[in-house]
C-alpha cells in the first residue's frame, strides 16, 4: 500500500533518499526548431549524483521553510515518489505557482504514483490562491506524455528564470481552475 503525507523539513535529508532510484534512459526529446516543436533523438542517462541530492535536499528543505509544499509518496515506508510546490506567485497577471520538481522512483513508474502527486500538488497550489502550476518540464519524451496526460499545455508566459537554467525544458502551465469556473 502506497502512503501519501506531507513532508517536514527535519525529515529531508539524504537517508530518506536511500530507496528512491533516479534513473531514466532518456532516447528522444521534444526540441524547438523554427518555432516548432519536434522530437529529436538525443539519447543520455539521467542518473542523480551525490552532488545532485546534495542540492535538492537544499532545495526541498528551502521549499519547506519558505511556505512551499513538499509531499511523498511511501511504500513499505520507503520514499518512492515526491513533488514541491514554491509558495508565492507570480507572472504577469501573478497567476502562477512554480511546480519544481516531481519524480517517482524507476521501480515504481507506471502504477499513478506520479498522477496522485500532481494532483496533490495542484490542490495545494489551488487552496492557496495559484490559478495555475508552472512547470519548467524534463524535455523526454515520456515526460512530456505525462504532463500532456496531467493536461499541461505550452505556457503562454515564460519564466526567465528557468529558461536560463535548463535552456533545453519545455515550459508549460496547468490550469488550477475548477470545472464551471472560467
Amino acid at each position: 500500500m502506497i502512503e501519501y503525507r506531507q513532508l517536514h523539513i527535519e525529515e529531508i535529508h539524504r537517508e530518506l533518499f536511500r530507496d528512491f532510484i533516479r534513473h531514466q534512459e532518456v532516447t528522444k526529446c521534444l526540441r524547438r526548431k523554427d518555432g516548432e516543436w519536434v522530437i529529436k533523438d538525443d539519447p543520455f542517462i539521467d542518473n542523480w549524483s551525490e552532488e545532485d541530492y546534495r542540492i535538492l535536499i537544499s532545495c526541498l528543505k528551502n521549499t519547506v521553510s519558505t511556505g512551499g509544499f513538499v509531499y511523498g509518496a511511501f511504500f513499505d515506508g520507503k520514499l518512492k515518489g515526491f513533488t514541491s510546490v514554491e509558495f508565492g506567485l507570480f507572472g504577469g497577471e501573478n497567476k502562477y505557482f512554480d511546480l519544481s520538481c516531481i519524480h517517482v522512483s524507476e521501480d515504481m513508474r507506471g502504477r499513478g504514483i506520479g498522477k496522485i502527486l500532481f494532483g496533490a500538488a495542484k490542490e495545494w497550489a489551488r487552496e492557496k490562491g495559484a490559478k495555475k502550476l508552472y512547470i519548467s518540464a524534463h524535455s523526454a519524451v515520456e515526460s512530456q506524455a505525462f504532463y500532456r496526460a496531467m493536461g499541461c499545455e505550452e505556457a503562454r508566459e515564460y519564466n526567465q528564470k528557468h529558461i536560463e537554467a535548463e535552456p533545453y525544458d519545455c515550459q508549460l502551465e496547468c490550469s488550477l481552475e475548477m470545472e464551471g469556473e472560467k
